[in-house]
């Protein structure tokens, strides 16, 4: 049935019975229905939310100032393209106000908290958007991505935050925190589902002054890839953070990806001039008549750098732009020995005390890695990375140039997937790959290897060099055993097929290859091994090595061992 929903103040209200996560703050307004156009769609069913500067006909915007608050009449142009397309709309998320911050603390409304440990910040501007991906409690939310609004708290709650190129997504009837760099950006438990979104909601829109019509590039990354890592790395004495990353940079290795350090110094100077220099006037241009009015309903820090706004000329801001067009022509060159960029989504966590005792040094730390991105006109993939050992998420970002988009997307999901980790603080597992919206569809065939093929072992290279690409870490049904093949040079194992329930899981890793390509592959398969149709842990099937039965006897079972990462480990032990 097609409604407009109803709404109750989520301050109020109780949390629904059985759900976990909930906090009221990371709530402006939560609907008692939710809020559908139609009931089909490629997103129906799916549950989203909406960062509170975003409107949605009927409820008041609030941009987190309740003095500011108004009831617009229509939908901005984003939340009608979700509701067209068949989404469910659940009610709108707190924020740091004016979208001015990177923390989630600089609200009325309270500070959201972060959904691995709640005396910690959430990340900010769009902080009760993340929250409640992160929890389950919907689907995926729009937020907003200025300076790093729509990335920082994805990266510190284990979700994924795509900002896309400025301009794909319509921003009318989005309060402005800096216009000319406003994003509407993407939270959703996996690339795939983030990717989805964006598709369904780009789309050139002329009354959008910032709108473009881009033609997103269409093929992937190359197999072998250059990845940009800034040679200043801060991490504000977080050796887990600085741990984390060093694991990143060798994850995305596995990739096939080879790490190329970058002069970091333009990027830092242009991050810099958001705060720092006349381009904060766009933050007071955007709610002038207001501000000028309700200065005293404008809270700190908040006021603070508004107000800085008012003190610099034309002249002033002409100068800055044109210093910015002058960095950007040095980070430009950077891009000649890289092919995407990567960097801490965050440099650390604060708790939420030590943010009200130091708002503005720990806020700024915090878009260490993002505020440029915008300026620069680059888009940015967060991910999910890794759980550190005191139980706190750490994410990195993946950077290309403008219309990126979509490359960004491809290598993010194979990187999140290599990750092995759960959707945001829920117990729910990643989604199997999915092809990426608007990249060529090349054929392909899927290949599972689980011996001397592995990523790092002596016969990968056989697959990297075809072009083949890492899509999945995961398991076998347990219907198998495995045997560690006598007088193979290298070493290789051999996977068998037996009757459910006496045999084990084998991990495995499915690779992606270039159908023109596989003949060629499948040659240099030696007797006794060979390809067949292996079920996989999902109850999936794919493509991978299998041996012949006689070449097991006689042959030492490892399968006990779960896989042959194990195996050459307990030889070295």
């Amino acid at each position: 049935m097609v409604h407009a929903g109803t709404f109750a103040e989520s301050t109020i209200d109780a949390p629904p019975e059985g759900a976990d996560g909930f906090a009221p703050q990371a709530w402006i307004t939560r609907l008692a229905s939710p809020m559908q156009t139609v009931e089909k769609g490629p997103l129906a069913g799916l549950r989203f939310a909406v960062k509170d500067n975003i409107d949605v006909a009927g409820l008041p915007t609030t941009a987190g100032c309740p003095a500011f608050a108004y009831q617009p009449e229509v939908h901005a142009k984003v939340v009608q393209r979700l509701l067209d397309a068949g989404a469910l709309l659940v009610g709108k998320t707190n924020l740091d106000q004016f979208a001015c911050g990177l923390n989630g603390t600089r609200s009325p409304y309270g500070a959201v908290p972060n959904a691995f440990n709640p005396t910690c910040v959430a990340g900010g501007s769009s902080s009760g958007s993340a929250y409640v991906v992160a929890t389950g409690q919907v689907d995926f939310a729009l937020g907003t991505d200025t300076a790093g609004s729509g990335r920082v708290p994805a990266g510190l709650n284990n979700i994924v935050g795509l900002k896309p190129t400025k301009g794909l997504i319509s921003t009318r009837g989005v309060v402005p925190a800096a216009q000319s760099v406003d994003c509407v950006s993407v939270f959703a438990g996996s690339v795939a589902l983030a990717a989805r979104v964006l598709e369904v909601a780009s789309g050139y829109d002329a009354a959008d002054p910032y709108a473009r019509s881009l033609a997103l590039t269409p093929v992937t990354l190359p197999a072998q890839f250059r990845f940009g890592v800034p040679d200043q790395l801060t991490f504000d004495g977080d050796v887990l953070a600085e741990a984390a990353f060093a694991d990143a940079v060798t994850r995305l290795r596995s990739l096939g990806g080879t790490p190329v350090p970058i002069d970091y110094a333009p990027l830092a100077t242009a991050a810099a001039l958001l705060y720092d220099s006349a381009l904060v006037a766009e933050r007071y241009a955007a709610v002038r008549t207001f501000f000028d009015a309700h200065e005293q309903d404008v809270i700190e820090p908040v006021r603070s750098i508004i107000a800085r706004g008012r003190g610099y000329s034309a002249a002033d801001l002409f100068e800055t732009q044109t210093r910015l067009r002058a960095l950007g022509q040095q980070a430009a060159a950077l891009w000649q020995g890289m092919d995407v960029m990567l960097v801490p989504t965050a440099p650390t966590h604060y708790t939420i005390a030590d943010m009200l005792a130091n708002p503005v040094t720990l806020n700024r730390n915090l878009g260490a890695y993002t505020n440029f991105v915008n300026l620069l006109d680059y888009a940015a993939l967060a991910v999910p990375s890794s759980i550190r050992p005191d139980g706190l998420p750490f994410g990195v970002t993946l950077i290309g140039p403008c219309a990126s988009d979509w490359q960004l997307a491809e290598l993010g999901q194979r990187y999140h997937q290599l990750t092995g980790l759960n959707q945001g603080a829920t117990e729910n597992p990643l989604p199997q790959p999915q092809v990426i919206a608007g990249l060529r569809a090349d054929a392909t065939v899927k290949v599972a290897v689980v011996g001397a093929h592995l990523s790092g072992m002596p016969l990968n290279a056989q697959l990297t060099e075809r072009g083949a690409r890492l899509l999945a870490t995961t398991e076998t049904a347990p219907h198998y055993r495995f045997f560690a093949l006598p007088g193979t040079t290298p070493p290789k194992p051999g996977l068998l097929r037996v009757a459910d329930n006496t045999g084990g899981r084998i991990a495995l890793e499915i690779w992606e290859m270039p159908v023109a390509h596989y003949g060629s592959f499948v040659a240099l398969i030696p007797a006794p091994l060979g390809i067949g149709t292996l079920q996989l842990a999902d109850g999936s099937s794919v493509q991978g090595f299998v041996c012949e039965a006689l070449a097991t006897q006689g042959a030492q079972d490892i399968t006990e061992l779960g896989g042959w990462r194990a195996y050459i480990a307990s030889l070295k032990g």
